[in-house]
């Protein structure tokens, strides 16, 4: 079959004035068909009215922003699609001919939405128009499950109008399952204060439900239930139920646990029924034992088979993560067997193996769980990601019992965007769809055409930019791009850490990727050129912050040595370089916070902003502090006359 695929690809080539079109994920078989010229798309496309709305909408949506005639739906007899059911075991299965007509096979609506997600990718530009290449196409998902976990308790939370936006480009990628984290986020009517000042009523998780399963989209609730529950524990009403002050987790061994976390878990199994799963969290129970309740597998165990019961009953089933397991594979015997393990592993592990095979051996069903490796980075780590996606998901497709994927997104910094992860989300969408590898020496190609809509080299060239930049920070201090860009850069440990890297190279590369996109205007998806672009200005000014952090210390003593130096002149210039050179610091920071403040509205909404924003403005008056803390040297000191004090000394005064 591969080779069947490939020879597939080098005829289409061959025959067609444009490469392979970009297709994302890649159908499990392609072959060109025979017809006399390409389906012309001059007028619109006529779909029967019986279509899937959900896959004709996002279908129009494309083709309308690429600027081809919108299709429209006809009436049968009329229609240039024919639509035909498809008897098959499998499931997912569909097909894609296109000749003088369209005909679609399909053994289910979903089928036929992903049919169509292919379809919406499939038109290329002829001159000034636009037309769909004469294929054949068989294809199925590998995996069932192809979910996405969205982490939003963290700051960023998006607007109703981004999570809409943001369901229907998971869709498009033939995600169908998307799952909000949740700690503090659903509006509990007894605690309505605790979302407090992000949060969903259980009205708006509702309307998100329905409106992803329009698009074939399981909305799958992420609802923590024991650990990370700090947002909620910290409300003085809800206070007596942690296990620590105030703590991090909450007590198993009191009662009023679960007279409030039940009708939590109900409210919010009822705002999304029906749903396959409700996930339960239980991750990371770190201070279980270290208060009022012993740690024994049993006491994780019962609580996991209290809550579980909730879902259980409102015809889901139950998820955990699988940390605490893997740390104690007793425990496993005490779990219900319905229960879904989600196994989290996020490092570009040499194999994963060990974990899979620890829930696998013990009977129960599993989803792995890669990441986007966007959380505490500038831009996501793209080479981890895809590295952690791309074996995991390879390990898995081998392993018993393993129902799919669930790629996480995590914003554990607070200020990471999510429009920056869709390279990362997509490689995992296209993993779990394909049954052979995702080829990464072509991806960012096949992903910038595809998502972009546009053939310009440029932005796949911007990509592998963004993820050697990151691979070239590595040589620097094992420190996460973003802490590192707050870090203060007159840190005599901070320099001597950075030495080896090369930044002058990391400048130039991220100033390439600014020069391509500074006026770019893809056809689909400018969100995540903006992010691409804010995540090249931050790379480019983290550099420069590093540099100064080294050359204003070095001007400054070049002041200090020639003001000791009777007659000697510059060392007012050298001053004063240094003290621009704070003020550089400063302007870069303002200049960049409405640039960021655009991206993050365009996705959030505002109080998440705002606690970012406060590092931008304590940036900025260290920055200027420092430079009023250089202009009383000069004045006070070497006007007249005194020796000027040591670097350390003024800085000291700065703060």
């Amino acid at each position: 079959m591969r080779s069947l695929l490939v020879a597939a690809f080098v005829l289409f080539t061959a025959t067609s004035a444009s490469a392979a079109p970009a297709l994302v994920p890649a159908p499990r078989w392609l072959a060109p068909a025979a017809c006399p010229r390409p389906f012309a798309l001059a007028r619109p496309l006529r779909l029967p009215r019986d279509v899937d709305p959900g896959g004709f909408a996002l279908l129009r949506e494309r083709w309308t922003a690429l600027g081809i005639a919108p299709p429209v739906r006809v009436a049968p007899a009329a229609a240039q699609v024919e639509l035909r059911p498809v008897v098959s075991r499998v499931p997912g299965v569909y097909t894609l001919r296109v000749d003088s007509h369209v005909a679609i096979g399909a053994n289910g609506g979903e089928a036929q939405f992903d049919a169509l997600m292919t379809l919406a990718q499939l038109p290329e530009r002829r001159g000034a128009g636009w037309t769909l290449p004469c294929v054949a196409i068989d294809d199925a998902p590998a995996m069932r499950w192809r979910i996405v976990s969205d982490d939003v308790s963290r700051g960023p939370f998006p607007t109703m109008a981004y999570a809409k936006q943001r369901i229907r480009t998971l869709a498009s990628l033939k995600i169908n399952g998307w799952s909000p984290y949740m700690e503090q986020v659903v509006v509990d009517p007894r605690y309505p204060y605790v979302a407090w000042p992000n949060g969903w009523t259980a009205a708006q998780l509702h309307e998100l439900a329905v409106y992803a399963r329009g698009f074939h989209v399981a909305l799958i609730p992420e609802q923590q239930t024991f650990a990370h529950l700090h947002e909620n524990l910290k409300w003085e009403s809800l206070a007596p139920l942690a296990e620590l002050p105030h703590g991090y987790l909450i007590a198993e061994s009191d009662p009023r646990t679960y007279a409030y976390l039940e009708p939590l878990l109900r409210e919010v199994t009822a705002a999304t029924e029906p749903t396959p799963f409700v996930h339960l969290g239980a991750d990371e129970p770190i201070d279980l034992g270290r208060g009022r309740t012993p740690r024994t597998p049993q006491v994780f165990a019962d609580h996991v088979n209290r809550v579980a019961q909730v879902v259980r009953a409102a015809g889901s089933r139950p998820m955990i993560w699988d940390d605490a397991v893997q740390q104690d594979p007793t425990i496993l015997r005490l779990l219900p067997r319905d229960l879904v393990i989600v196994s989290f592993h996020y490092g570009a592990e040499p194999t994963y193996r060990t974990y899979l095979d620890t829930i696998a051996n013990a009977g129960f069903e599993q989803m792995i769980a890669p990441g986007a490796a966007n959380w505490n980075e500038i831009y996501p780590d793209l080479t981890t990601a895809y590295a952690n996606v791309g074996r995991f998901v390879a390990e898995a497709k081998t392993t018993r019992g393993v129902l799919g994927t669930f790629m996480t997104v995590w914003h554990d910094d607070g200020e990471s965007l999510y429009e920056a992860t869709w390279p990362a989300v997509a490689y995992a969408a296209a993993s779990a769809w394909q049954r052979a590898p995702v080829d990464a020496r072509t991806w960012h190609a096949t992903f910038a055409r595809a998502f972009f809509g546009s053939d310009d080299p440029r932005y796949a060239a911007d990509l592998d930019a963004l993820a050697a930049i990151r691979d070239g920070l590595r040589a620097g201090p094992d420190i996460p791009p973003d802490y590192l860009f707050w870090r203060d850069p007159f840190d005599p440990a901070l320099q001597t850490a950075v030495q080896k890297i090369d930044l002058a190279a990391l400048r130039t590369r991220a100033e390439r990727v600014l020069s391509d996109l500074w006026t770019a205007r893809p056809p689909l998806h400018a969100g995540a050129l903006a992010a691409m672009r804010l995540g090249a200005l931050r790379y480019d000014q983290l550099a420069r912050r590093l540099q100064i952090g080294s050359e204003a210390p070095r001007y400054y003593a070049d002041a200090r040595t020639r003001a000791a130096q009777p007659g000697a002149s510059g060392a007012e210039r050298s001053l004063n370089v240094a003290k621009y050179q704070c003020w550089e610091l400063r302007d870069a920071l303002a200049a960049l916070v409405p640039v960021y403040a655009a991206a993050w509205r365009a996705e959030s909404t505002e109080p998440g902003l705002q606690r970012v924003l406060v590092k931008y403005r304590l940036a900025e008056a260290n920055a200027q502090r420092c430079a009023d803390a250089l202009d009383a040297v000069e004045r006070d000191d070497l006007v007249a006359g005194k020796p000027l004090p040591p670097w350390n000394e003024v800085l000291s005064s700065a703060r």
